[in-house]
């Protein structure tokens, strides 16, 4: 059995402890590049543990072992850890302490956790190490425990990286460096390490496809004011693209060179790092070298897209409004015939309606197909072991992306299946107004995006229910679908790079959940356009990006101000005006019918 495998791989970490004199083991959701989603081979934790969600931390002891996640998770982990010895810690719940105070309050003065420095942030050390060290507890971070009793580890993936080409690519690869050594000269660095793969894809006009969903590839960058190098993995890149690189003034050098790289800075140089996505273990050959703590100027740059990329990304969202019509036009003809469809089903036929779309690439994460108690679950994913047939009444939450040539898409939908209750378009209404509330939302420039998450919230508030995610992500460019600065979400700490600037594309997305009943949430993807100019200063508002239909069957209309109504049929309107030109057939037949006036 699978927890009985979790088991003996927990036991056999346990040894390896114990070899090094380690009383206790931190081993989280990260690898040297601070990225989200992983690359196998970085996968410790979800090979030690069995617990698949994409958030994590495994903290063990000689006599326990716990999982500590977030309330998207918390199902989840009670279900994959079943059966494992691994106890679910429900990170954020009252009375449930962080893993780090955790370890403060049960080892005594004098012990040693190790953690493997090569995937532990900057900044996180920096946390660990002052927590633990007011107990006496030292944090060491030369030692990557996990890796040691992984049978079979995955190496580094292998898969080709690729020139972003224009249209398409909107700044040039020499406009890129060019910012980004401007931000280098205002910092008073000489050099600047990059990590984080989203960063270095941006910058040099390159994607790629080691990560899932994301158009990425594992590397690292070294930029200085008049030079700069790429650490890829040898045969990643060919000799044509090379060619290309080396004329805009970037070297191309094997991944494992990045070492050598850093030990080989002069002294009393200085380097800007970020403390966010660089890692204590990449940054030990360069111990020597004073370090400039600054987000990566690219961070930003990339966040706040240019009205060029825009229109690429109002093109992207046409193709996938279609793909969408095209889906939903046979989901509903397939339940009104009889056919058998599963949650799985869902996951197959809207990704093949994507892949029917020209500038198409590869989804932008897994869908989430859940249908009544499983929609409950934020972040579930159907199995061939576990999924649910869609059949009675109830609602079907439909979370999905893709990657486009032109842009990065997220919608989620729900659908009333049958008759849907009383109860549940109470609560689909309730979410759908916080959703109509940020969309017509006005605000300062600079307005930190925390500040606006009440904005979505207060519907639901005021009518007694929360919801424990974020209301908002930023989004990429044909990059990974969750990027910062921004993020609306009222539990993210507010941090000088969190204001809203034009151009940004954020996520509006208020849900509410009834664990074994159902679960809602609605949501569009919308970028901030200039308001007005006044004497009190720049105003930005939303401009919704995403078009599809929102199910008018499951909305309690009296629940609704007129102003709402009259947003949702505007809204409905530009859906049906834009997409009409675009499907034909019983998806034109869908999309005017599930258009028209509320």
């Amino acid at each position: 059995m699978a927890s009985s495998v979790h088991a003996d791989r927990i036991a056999a970490l346990r040894v390896a402890m114990a070899a090094q004199r380690a009383d206790a083991c931190i081993v989280p959701s990260s690898d040297p590049h601070s990225s989200e989603y992983l690359p196998e081979h970085w996968q410790a934790r979800s090979w030690l543990s069995g617990f698949g969600g994409s958030a994590g931390t495994l903290v063990v002891t000689a006599k326990f072992a716990g999982l500590w996640t977030d309330s998207r998770y918390w199902e989840q982990a009670e279900h994959d850890l079943a059966g494992t010895g691994i106890q679910t810690m429900r990170a954020g719940a009252e009375g449930v302490p962080s893993f780090i105070d955790w370890l403060a309050a049960q080892l005594p003065s004098g012990s040693k956790v190790a953690a493997d420095g090569q995937v532990l942030s900057l900044r996180a050390y920096g946390q660990w190490q002052a927590a633990l060290g007011q107990h006496g507890i030292a944090l060491d971070t030369n030692t990557d425990l996990a890796g040691s009793v992984w049978a079979g580890r995955p190496g580094l993936p292998q898969r080709p990286v690729y020139e972003h080409l224009p249209p398409y690519a909107c700044r040039t690869r020499a406009e890129n460096l060019r910012a980004v050594r401007a931000a280098l000269a205002e910092q008073g660095a000489d050099w600047h390490w990059i990590s984080s793969l989203d960063d270095i894809a941006w910058l040099l006009n390159l994607r790629g496809s080691d990560v899932s969903y994301n158009p990425v590839f594992v590397a690292h960058a070294l930029v200085g004011r008049d030079s700069a190098c790429l650490y890829v993995g040898p045969g990643k890149i060919d000799a044509e693209l090379c060619a290309v690189l080396r004329r805009d003034g970037v070297d191309v050098q094997p991944y494992d060179a990045a070492g050598t790289a850093l030990a080989g800075l002069a002294q009393g140089q200085k380097l800007l790092v970020d403390p966010a996505r660089t890692t204590v273990g990449v940054l030990a050959a360069a111990a020597y070298v004073d370090r400039v703590e600054a987000v990566n100027p690219s961070h930003l740059l990339k966040s706040r897209k240019t009205d060029a990329e825009l229109a690429h990304v109002r093109e992207s969202m046409e193709q996938d409004g279609a793909a969408l019509c095209e889906f939903f036009a046979w989901f509903e003809a397939a339940r009104a015939s009889g056919e058998t469809i599963t949650e799985l089903t869902v996951d197959e036929r809207i990704c093949a309606a994507r892949a029917r779309q020209r500038d198409f690439v590869c989804p932008s994460f897994g869908t989430i197909a859940a249908y009544n108690a499983n929609g409950a679950m934020p972040h579930y994913s159907a199995t061939e072991q576990s999924h649910a047939e869609i059949r009675g009444d109830g609602l079907l939450l439909i979370d999905s992306g893709g990657q486009y040539q032109g842009g990065t898409t997220d919608i989620t939908r729900v659908l009333a299946v049958g008759q849907p209750s009383p109860e549940q378009r109470r609560d689909y209404t309730v979410v759908l107004k916080g959703m109509i509330a940020l969309s017509r939302a006005v605000f300062p420039r600079g307005t930190p995006g925390p500040m606006l998450d009440a904005i979505a919230r207060l519907p639901i508030w005021q009518a007694g229910v929360e919801y424990g995610h974020g209301t908002g992500h930023g989004v990429g460019y044909f990059l990974n679908v969750h990027e910062g600065p921004q993020a609306i979400s009222y539990r993210t700490p507010v941090n000088p790079y969190m204001g809203m600037e034009p151009g940004m594309i954020t996520s509006n997305e208020p849900g509410l959940y009834r664990p074994g009943r159902w679960g809602i949430r609605i949501e569009n993807l919308v970028a901030n356009r200039p308001a007005a100019r006044t004497e009190f200063g720049e105003f930005l508002r939303f401009e919704t990006l995403t078009l599809c239909p929102i199910d008018r069957r499951c909305i309690e209309r009296d629940m609704l101000e007129a102003g709402e109504i009259a947003w949702l049929d505007a809204y409905h309107a530009e859906v049906r005006e834009r997409l009409l030109p675009r499907v034909q057939g019983a998806a034109r037949q869908w999309l005017e019918d599930w258009t028209r006036p509320l």
